[in-house]
């Protein structure tokens, strides 16, 4: 009885403030639909006397009351499913032996299952999530009770903490939930990035901040190298490859800038087509065929390199452009061996790179190009995930209006929303030297932009950044060398 009253006091609180959410959220939703003045300030700023752009506001807000109906309506079955699986836990004595321990596990499953009417394997999924979020990551159930999250969302912080510990687990949830935490996340909020984007986001903090060193768990995935073959419909197959992050990310630069060096007027194949052709060309020992007539573009890709890894000193991961945190090791040889196709960056305060060229050229020097490339990693329109080698740098505020060519008035676009930003109402906000735009969408809402988790870099035992290092004398003189 003990048990059973503990279980439904809990369950019971959570419950009832998902079902006044809910009411609230229904409330406000009716009230954006039946187009009340005060329903929707945007809806009413822009009607004026246009009644359809005061429609078109409306829908978009009812949309995002939706999305939060959806977010409450998850964390409420969340409740549900922990609550459950406790009820039916306590209803029954301890499990004998693991044979009764699994088949009880299994009956569960099969129950909610049913009444889900979903596979077991995803109740079983459901359960586990609702479990975690329940015991676990009390912040990431609170974000999603309150609509801050989605379900894809508060998923991923489940899927991304597993193996971190309470602790570890506790740390992202603060790092990505809480504004007030130290270093907290930059950029648009978690609730404002598209799912994959967002799990980008996480995976980068988790890789730094797991418990085992990412040196140590590269090394034994390093084990698990493979090739995969599985066919498709229509006459059609998958092959892949599973290979350490530089290696697969120079192939597929590589296979991009051949790709890149044969297109033409008179090439009917997309860009898309022609790396799948060279791939299998050069698989099949063909390359000759592959090379085209036109030239081949360099396939140049950044590697961020903490100074005190790049000297040995410490492990940080760096970050190689287009991937994510890889191990201090990966990026010393990368560094050491001078591989052509990547870029290294030292990340130095004392950088002299020029950033601001003001009016004196429309052309972006190499060094602006590449800080433009770290700073933003990828377009910068919201939600898209295209990445540096396929982007063009864009003014925006346009030359012939009198903006400059600097860091802040530069962003980089995928030919996508390049043509969109040109051709449509789509404008982005202001940059600065270490924050790529926000945009503003032609009803006048703004999206933030999404930043890179940059951290400070580590500093080695007994050398702290504001003390006399004895290892300074030795940097500086790296530095020059390189």
């Amino acid at each position: 009885m003990e048990t059973t009253a503990v279980v439904g006091a809990g369950g019971k609180a959570g419950l009832a403030a998902a079902v006044t959410s809910l009411a609230r959220l229904t409330d406000e939703l009716a009230a954006i639909l039946a187009c009340s003045p005060d329903a929707s300030e945007r809806g009413a700023r822009n009607a004026d006397a246009d009644p359809l752009r005061a429609v078109a506001g409306s829908c978009l807000d009812g949309l995002a009351v939706v999305a939060r109906i959806e977010a409450v309506t998850a964390a409420a079955k969340v409740r549900l499913l922990a609550n459950y699986a406790q009820a039916v836990d306590a209803l029954e004595a301890p499990a004998k032996t693991a044979y009764e321990s699994s088949a009880r596990e299994m009956s569960l499953v099969a129950e909610v299952a049913c009444a889900l009417t979903v596979g077991e394997r995803a109740a079983s999924a459901l359960l586990g999530e609702a479990h975690a979020l329940t015991t676990s990551l009390p912040a990431a159930l609170d974000a999603l009770h309150a609509g801050k999250i989605s379900w894809q969302h508060a998923r991923i912080i489940v899927d991304e903490t597993t193996g971190m510990g309470i602790a570890g687990a506790a740390a992202l949830e603060a790092h990505f939930l809480d504004p007030e935490a130290p270093n907290a996340a930059r950029g648009a909020a978690p609730g404002e990035l598209v799912p994959a984007r967002f799990r980008r986001k996480v995976r980068a903090w988790r890789e730094r901040h797991h418990p085992e060193s990412l040196e140590a768990r590269h090394a034994k995935s390093v084990e698990d190298r493979r090739m995969e073959y599985s066919p498709d419909r229509n006459g059609m197959a998958w092959v892949s490859l599973y290979l350490a992050a530089d290696k697969a990310c120079a192939i597929w630069n590589r296979t991009s800038a051949v790709a890149r060096g044969m297109q033409s007027p008179d090439e009917p194949r997309t860009l898309t087509q022609i790396k799948a052709d060279v791939a299998a060309e050069r698989l099949l020992g063909n390359a000759g065929h592959s090379a085209g007539s036109g030239p081949s573009l360099k396939a140049d890709v950044l590697v961020t390199v903490p100074v005190f890894s790049a000297l040995d000193v410490t492990e940080e991961p760096a970050e190689l452009d287009g991937y994510g945190p890889i191990p201090a090791s990966m990026a010393r040889k990368l560094v050491a061996d001078g591989a052509g196709s990547f870029y290294r960056v030292l990340v130095d305060p004392r950088d002299g790179a020029p950033l601001e060229i003001g009016r004196t050229s429309y052309r972006l020097p190499e060094s602006l190009k590449r800080w433009l490339r770290m700073r933003d990693g990828k377009c910068t329109f919201p939600g898209c995930s295209n990445h540096s080698q396929d982007n063009e740098a864009d003014h925006l505020n346009a030359w012939e209006h009198g903006g400059s060519t600097g860091i802040s008035n530069l962003g980089q676009l995928c030919p996508k929303h390049h043509r969109l930003k040109h051709r449509t109402g789509w404008t982005p906000g202001p940059a600065t030297k270490n924050e790529p735009p926000a945009w503003i969408s032609p009803t006048g809402r703004k999206y933030n932009a999404e930043q890179l988790d940059r951290e400070p870099t580590l500093w080695p035992p007994g050398c702290l950044p504001e003390e006399t290092s004895p290892l300074e004398a030795a940097i500086v003189d790296y530095l020059i060398a390189c």
